[in-house]
This record gives structure tokens, sequence and C-alpha cells, in this order.
């Protein structure tokens, strides 16, 4: 009987040291699964987020959009942190920019169709509209060179070719741009 609560009792301390490690196991794996779920539902907000950051390169041209830079361009995860703090400068400035343009079209065509078209007041709208299409430009400018900042070598012809649409039309030839069936001149690179 002395013999058997000898070994009870050299057995208890070892059954409680495996009875801890199987719980400190199961408490482990508990932490590693619910990170695991964690990271998950992060990764599909960020890409939900990269894919509602969109920029419209012109008719039935693909949206630079965050899914895109991803998907097309090939950005990491770091350069996708970067582009989002980029467009979050450039969007809601172009946006402000765009929409100024587009009232000041309306109150053009408003001028065009009065009965006494006030021809000094048409110019004023058109030297507006066209110092804020120059701020558009330069804006789009800073966006595309901050993009190229952050990009590797391999990306930034895949970043141009993006952009091209925004800049000129590709089947720009022998001087003429085709666009609703008439032809308009193609202006050359004087500088």
């Amino acid at each position: 009987m002395y013999i058997l609560k000898t070994l009870t009792f050299i057995h208890l301390p070892i059954m409680k040291n495996k009875t801890k490690i199987l719980v400190w196991t199961i408490v482990l794996l508990a932490i590693l699964n619910l990170t695991t779920i964690i990271s998950i539902f992060h990764h599909r907000y960020k890409d939900k987020q990269a894919a509602e950051t969109v920029i419209i390169t012109g008719k039935g041209q693909n949206p630079l959009n965050g899914r895109f830079f991803m998907q097309e361009v090939g950005f990491d995860n770091e350069q996708m942190e970067q582009f989002r703090q980029i467009n979050r400068q450039f969007k809601p400035k172009s946006n402000q920019i765009i929409w100024q343009m587009d009232s000041i079209k309306e109150l053009i065509f408003e001028e065009l169709n009065k009965q006494n078209v006030d021809t000094t007041k048409l110019q004023q709208l058109n030297m507006r509209f066209g110092e804020l299409h120059a701020e558009l430009k330069d804006e789009t400018n800073k966006f595309y060179l901050k993009l190229k900042e952050i990009a590797k070598k391999e990306q930034i012809e895949k970043i141009k070719n993006a952009f091209e649409p925004l800049f000129y039309q590709k089947n720009c030839k022998n001087g003429h741009r085709h666009r609703g069936g008439r032809q308009e001149q193609c202006f050359q690179e004087e500088f």
C-alpha cells in the first residue's frame, strides 16, 4: 500500500505538469486562431477600402483605384498604404476642382442661351474654367509624380500606361484626333 501511495504521489506532479502544458497549448492555439480571424477581416477591410478609391482615366478606360494599383501595377502592402495617403490628399482637391469646372460649364451654357448674351461674362467664365483646368492638371501631375516615387522600376511603365489617357489620345495620327465622327487638330508639343 505504501508503494501505491508513493507511486501516486510521484505521478501527481507529473500529471499536473502535463495538464498545465495542455491548458497553455489550448490557450495559445485559441489566441492564434483569433489573430488569424482578425487578420482576415482586416485584410478584407483594407482591400475593400482600396477598391473604393477611384480615379477615372477617361472613356471606357480602367479606373485608377486601389484595386488597380494592387492587382495590375503590383503594389505591395507598404506601397498601398502610401497610395492611400497620397490619394487622400489628391482626391478631395481634384473633386473640388472638377465640381467647380462643372458649375462653370453650366453657367457658360446658361449665358449662351440668354436672349442678350454678355460676351464679357462668357470670357471671364472661360478664363476661370481654364485656370481651374490648369489647377486640375497641376494636381494630377503632382499625384502622378508621387506615385512614381513609391513605385518600383518595373511598375513605372504600368503607371505610365494607365495615366496616358489623361494626357493624350493614342490614336492621334497625322495631327488629328477623331472624336464623335469629326476631326480636331492635335496640338504638337512645342517644348
